[in-house]
C-alpha cells in the first residue's frame, strides 16, 4: 500500500483521539493553520520539531507520525520478476537440492569485486532498475566464490558476498521492502563474521541501523551504530577505511539523536565527525572507495545541513551549505540530499526563487534520485499551491508529475 499522507495520518489520529482542529492546535501549540492546511494537503511536510508537538498533543508516538526517508513507494501489487529474482538470490530455497558449481572457472576475486563496485555506484545513482538486473549474478558468483578454493580464498569470499548482501540490502530498503532489507542485512551480518573484511560487521551494523531508523527503532538504532563505532575506534582508526567506517557510525548515531529532538547532541557528534574527516587527507585512500562506507568532510558537512533544516534552523542550514565544494568521491545520493535540503530551508525562509534554484540544479545533477524522493515532491507540490509562483517552478512541476 502507498505510504500515508502526513495530514491523512494527522486528521485519522486527531479523530481517534477525539479532538477538534482547534483543540489539536493548544493541546499541541502547533497552529490551527498548520494542522489545517496538513490534513488539506495543502502542505505535504513537517519539520521534526512540529511532528513532536503534534504526537504530544494526539497522544501518539512520534512513530505515528515519521515518515519514512524517501523510497520507491509499494503500488500493492506483485512483485515484478525482477525483483523476485533478488528476493531469490538472497533467499535461496530452502528445501531445494543445492545447484552444482558452474562458471567457477571464469571467476575471479579482483573481477567479482569489480562488479561490486559498479553495483554500489548504480545504487548511488537511483538506477534501481539495471542494479535489480545485476544483482541476482553478482550475489551467485559471490556465494560460489565463498565456497570453494582455500580457507583464505574462502574467507576473500565471504567478504565479497557479505558487501553483495549488504547491497541487496539497501536496494530493498529503498523499495520499500524492509522485510526483504533485514532478511539481507541478517545474512550479511553472518556472512561478515566468516570474512576476511574486519570492517564488514560494523558496515554491515550500520546499514542495520538504518533500516531501524526506517522502522522509526530510533533506540536500537542508536545503540547498535555507537556500539560498532566503539569497537571501530578501539582497534582500526588508523586506516582511511577504519575512519570512515566509524565516521559513518558516528553520524548514524547522531542522526537517531536528531530524530528522537535532541539536536545538540547530535550537532555535537557531527562537529566531532566533521574534525575526524580531516585525518583522511593524511591517510592512504582506499584501495576502492565504493566498497567503503561513504564519510568525508563533503558528506558530515550535508548531514549537518539535512539535521538544521529538520530541526527548523533554516538559516543555519544555509550558513553550512554556502561555499561548500564536494569532494569527487561524493555519491549523487549525497548531492541530492544537499539540494533538496537547500531547497527546503530557502523555502522555509520565503524565498521561493533560491529553492527553485536549487531544485533546477537536482535535476541537472541526479534526475533519477530527485523522481525518487518524495521530499521533492513536497517542496515542489508546496510551492506549486502558493503564490506567486516563481518562474521555472512549472517545469519542475511538470517533471514530477504535480502540475494542474
Amino acid at each position: 500500500m502507498a505510504t500515508e499522507h502526513l495530514g491523512d495520518s494527522v486528521a485519522k489520529l486527531r479523530r481517534l483521539a477525539d479532538l477538534t482542529q482547534e483543540g489539536l492546535a493548544e493541546r499541541s501549540a502547533v497552529s490551527v493553520d498548520v494542522i489545517r492546511k496538513l490534513e488539506q494537503r495543502r502542505k505535504h511536510s513537517a519539520r521534526l520539531p512540529t511532528l513532536h508537538a503534534l504526537a504530544k498533543g494526539l497522544g501518539v508516538e512520534l512513530t505515528a507520525l515519521l515518515g519514512d526517508p524517501p523510497g520507491v513507494a509499494s503500488s500493492g501489487d506483485a512483485d515484478p520478476p525482477q525483483l523476485v529474482a533478488v528476493r531469490r538470490a538472497i533467499m535461496p530455497p530452502l528445501f531445494a537440492p543445492p545447484a552444482e558449481p558452474a562458471g567457477v572457472e571464469r571467476l575471479s576475486l579482483p573481477l567479482l569485486r569489480a562488479e561490486l563496485a559498479e553495483g554500489w555506484t548504480l545504487y548511488h545513482a537511483a538506477d534501481f532498475g539495471r542494479l535489480m538486473e545485476v544483482l541476482p549474478g553478482i550475489i551467485a558468483d559471490a556465494r560460489l566464490l565463498a565456497a570453494v578454493g582455500t580457507a583464505d580464498q574462502r574467507a576473500a569470499g565471504q567478504a565479497a558476498l557479505g558487501k553483495a548482501l549488504q547491497l541487496g540490502g539497501h536496494l530493498a530498503i529503498r523499495l520499500g521492502k524492509t522485510d526483504l532489507a533485514l532478511s539481507a542485512l541478517e545474512r550479511a551480518h553472518a556472512t561478515a563474521g566468516q570474512s576476511s573484511d574486519p570492517l564488514l560487521t560494523a558496515m554491515v551494523s550500520n546499514s542495520v541501523a538504518w533500516a531501524y531508523q526506517r522502522q522509526a527503532r530510533l533506540d536500537d538504532a542508536r545503540a547498535l551504530a555507537v556500539h560498532a563505532a566503539d569497537g571501530v575506534e578501539r582497534e582500526h582508526t588508523g586506516t582511511a577505511e577504519g575512519v570512515r567506517v566509524w565516521g559513518g557510525l558516528l553520524m548514524s548515531a547522531a542522526t537517531s539523536y536528531a530524530r528522537s529532538d535532541d539536536y545538540e547532541t547530535a550537532n555535537d557528534m557531527m562537529v566531532a565527525a566533521e574534525r575526524a574527516a580531516g585525518r583522511l587527507a593524511k591517510l592512504p585512500p582506499p584501495a576502492d572507495s565504493r566498497l567503503v562506507s561513504v564519510f568525508s568532510r563533503s558528506s558530515v558537512r550535508i548531514e549537518r545541513v539535512r539535521l538544521a533544516v529538520q530541526h527548523q534552523r533554516p538559516e543555519e542550514a544555509l550558513a553550512l551549505a554556502k561555499g561548500m565544494r564536494l569532494s569527487r568521491d561524493t555519491p549523487p545520493s549525497w548531492r541530492t540530499w544537499l539540494l533538496l535540503d537547500v531547497a527546503r530551508a530557502h523555502t522555509d525562509m520565503g524565498d521561493a526563487t533560491g529553492a527553485v534554484r536549487a531544485l533546477q540544479s537536482l535535476r541537472r545533477a541526479a534526475p533519477g534520485w530527485m523522481r525518487h524522493h518524495t521530499l521533492a515532491v513536497a517542496i515542489v507540490t508546496d510551492l506549486w499551491n502558493s503564490s506567486p509562483r516563481p518562474p521555472g517552478l512549472r517545469q519542475l512541476a511538470e517533471f514530477l508529475g504535480v502540475a494542474d
